[in-house]
């Protein structure tokens, strides 16, 4: 059987939920969801609360879903393998953090100097991603929903300024992931701490900088109390999706007005989610700005020479692992077609906006 007839209930219509479906016709439900964060990251924690919600509304209270936050039942890491395995029915959580198994889970969330959130939305949904990020899910009894989207992080918390390249040499970071494999070819002495790690390191100079997400969530962290200096943009993270998964099996035994019903709430907690950050960064970032902390862009060599070894290291990859070459070449004609398309309008617009005034 091929991978996508398996998945042919994954692309139920999002109107089918538009009817309520009839509690007297319909089986209860329970599922649990384990989540990859803390209920401190309320933007992203919210989101699955959101769906879990919106499933019991439009099932009028038949399908159940209770949400429990990373280490409650899993740790935040490992809610991939959970799903798959079905120790929970559903999880909330990004791809990126599984590259140790296959560094092409990483076009499911953000890939260093990729899309934007934008950009990210209409390749899942318009542009193939999503059909293609599947059939890698399917292999891990997976199947994959959008759900969430940060938009465009910052680049992280310094305890000193950064004039060139050369300053990178040596320097401690905590930056997990892709962009600290980068990093790590410029110099950089790439770290993994959980969140509640970070600021005693970098209070202490075990760590020199860090990065976590963009104005809100950095704020709660109180990085600014001992890292005056702020850069941008996250150009690891330009467009991160966090994703709900599901377990394949359950998927499929799943009534299809259910189906439907999760398909709209995952739907809704993705646009959600990057509202909410929309709104909520900028007075958080005026906080910051009025408490002392100096905004820098990062200088131009450290730019160039990230994105140069980024793209080298995805054509390495390409050469050696066939499910990245056959994700990452269809993933760089849309990217290039949309960033022609971005250069002449959005951007345009953009800049005349931000700098008329």
């Amino acid at each position: 059987m091929k991978r996508r007839d398996v998945l042919k209930g994954a692309g139920v219509g999002l109107l089918g939920a538009a009817a309520a479906v009839r509690a007297d016709e319909s089986p209860t439900i329970r599922w649990r969801l384990a989540s990859s964060f803390p209920k401190s990251v309320d933007a992203i924690y919210g989101a699955a609360e959101r769906l879990a919600r919106r499933v019991g509304e439009i099932t009028g209270g038949k399908f159940q879903i209770r949400v429990f936050a990373g280490g409650e039942i899993v740790p935040g890491l490992q809610v991939m393998d959970a799903v798959g395995q079905g120790t929970v029915e559903c999880g909330q959580t990004a791809g990126y953090y599984y590259v140790g198994k296959n560094m092409a889970f990483a076009f499911e969330t953000a890939v260093p100097f990729g899309l934007n959130a934008r950009q990210q939305i209409a390749w899942m949904y318009a542009g193939g991603g999503r059909e293609l990020m599947r059939d890698l899910y399917t292999e891990h009894g997976v199947v994959m929903f959008p759900g969430g989207n940060t938009g465009v992080q910052m680049g992280g918390w310094f305890r000193r300024e950064l004039k060139s390249i050369a300053d990178l040499k040596g320097l401690k970071m905590r930056i997990p992931g892709l962009g600290g494999q980068i990093l790590a070819r410029l110099g950089v002495v790439p770290q993994t701490l959980a969140g509640g790690d970070i600021y005693p390191a970098l209070e202490s100079g075990a760590l020199d900088a860090t990065e976590w997400v963009g104005p809100y969530d950095d704020e709660k962290l109180g990085f600014h109390k001992v890292a005056k200096h702020y850069y941008y943009p996250g150009w690891w993270e330009p467009g991160p999706q966090i994703s709900f998964y599901v377990n394949l099996k359950k998927w499929q035994e799943l009534p299809p007005a259910y189906r439907a019903a999760f398909e709209a709430a995952a739907a809704e907690a993705n646009l959600y989610m990057l509202a909410d950050y929309d709104a909520k960064n900028p007075p958080a970032l005026q906080r910051l700005l009025k408490a002392g902390v100096q905004l820098h862009a990062f200088p131009k060599d450290v730019m160039l020479a990230a994105r140069k070894t980024a793209f080298e290291m995805y054509e390495d990859e390409a050469r050696k692992n066939a499910v990245f070459k056959r994700i990452y070449s269809e993933w760089k004609k849309f990217a290039l077609a949309s960033d022609q398309w971005f250069k002449v309008a959005e951007s345009s617009y953009a800049n005349f906006m931000h700098y008329v005034k």
